[in-house]
């Protein structure tokens, strides 16, 4: 059955700071909360999609979910639980700070069908949280991952790329720690400077450069092939494009791109290809040239915008380039062949 997230946003709800980049109701779109209105949210929802061929998760996105005013944490659960037992929704699934996560919000969250949390893990760098005034450190977001697994709900990890202080090792590290926690899956969300946020702040005086789209798009695929290579999904890259991201009061700076995902897919996929073309250069200069890659991956490897293939046919002097699907290929892998 096809899954769908059925989102409700609860924008900066439970956190107990301001992270410098953070401006999470520009990013969620949405600027306050009423939880009278979650009910008719969900009806409105289901009223759209056939259930029979859908399996519906509730999701609590936007704030630190298990951070909220307890009783409204119940309310809101207790909701979720109620469309669980009529067999509306299947379960439910909410982000959270690593630091709002114990023993007793695991076991509130099990009896109210929770079954996947989002973690907020931004950087397993220390430097990196401190700068950024994330208030945790990387031992308690490992801490709470591991509390996680072993109660057996399903972990995605959220990281970004560029934060103030972060290099490329960094977030390296950072994609391999969470192979490491166990992670059943990943978001990985390239910095962008929002206005009204400290981090505009520090860009403004200085002390804060965004890296170019090039150099953006490198970072996150090189993070991105960690997970790849360990065939852990990476269910977002990038904000997801909303109204008022473009607007003054929304990002300010930073190379923003809608199709930032697609991009960084392929950009993947060329760091693939260029070692093992380097190998054959000679011998395929002038010859037709077939790249095999999984069903339904054509599109990323051609590039966004046709760009590796492009590169492919100027740099490596190739008569002709075909790209094909190989049935025995599994995803974000490829093969090569040449007459």
């Amino acid at each position: 059955m096809r899954h769908i997230n059925l989102p409700i946003f609860i924008p900066h709800l439970g956190c107990p700071n301001d992270c410098v980049f953070c401006n999470q109701r520009k990013i969620s779109g949405t600027m306050c909360f009423n939880k009278t209105g979650v009910k008719n949210e969900i009806d409105t929802f289901l009223d759209t999609v056939d259930r029979d061929k859908c399996e519906v998760q509730l999701a609590f996105f936007g704030g630190s979910f298990t951070g909220i005013d307890r009783d409204d944490m119940l309310y809101l659960l207790g909701i979720a639980k109620e469309y669980i037992d009529r067999g509306l929704i299947s379960s439910v699934r909410l982000s959270t700070r690593p630091d709002y996560i114990n023993a007793e919000i695991l076991d509130i969250l099990a009896a109210h069908g929770v079954k996947s949390i989002e973690l907020g893990i931004q950087s397993m760098s220390d430097k990196v949280l401190s700068a950024c005034k994330r208030g945790h450190t990387a031992d308690i977001s490992k801490q709470a991952c591991r509390m996680i697994k072993e109660r057996g709900f399903e972990l995605i990890g959220q990281m970004m790329t560029a934060l103030p202080c972060s290099t490329p090792e960094d977030e390296l590290n950072t994609a391999l720690n969470l192979v490491s926690l166990g992670v059943d899956g990943a978001r990985i969300y390239p910095t962008m400077v929002f206005s009204g946020t400290e981090l505009e702040k520090i860009f403004k005086q200085g002390d804060y450069a965004p890296p170019t789209l090039d150099e953006l798009i490198e970072r996150t695929a090189n993070v991105f092939s960690v997970f790849a290579k360990q065939g852990i999904p990476v269910i977002r890259i990038g904000l997801q494009a909303s109204d008022g991201l473009g607007e003054a009061d929304g990002i300010v700076a930073g190379a923003y791109e809608a199709a930032m995902g697609e991009m960084v897919i392929s950009r993947y996929y060329m760091n693939l290809i260029i070692p093992l073309l380097d190998q054959i250069k000679d011998k395929v200069t002038g010859k037709e040239l077939i790249i095999y890659c999984a069903k339904g991956e054509i599109s990323k490897v051609i590039g966004h915008k046709q760009a590796n293939k492009m590169k492919i046919l100027s740099e490596y002097n190739v008569k002709k380039l075909k790209i094909l699907e190989k049935e025995e290929l599994m995803v974000y892998n490829i093969s090569i062949d040449y007459n």
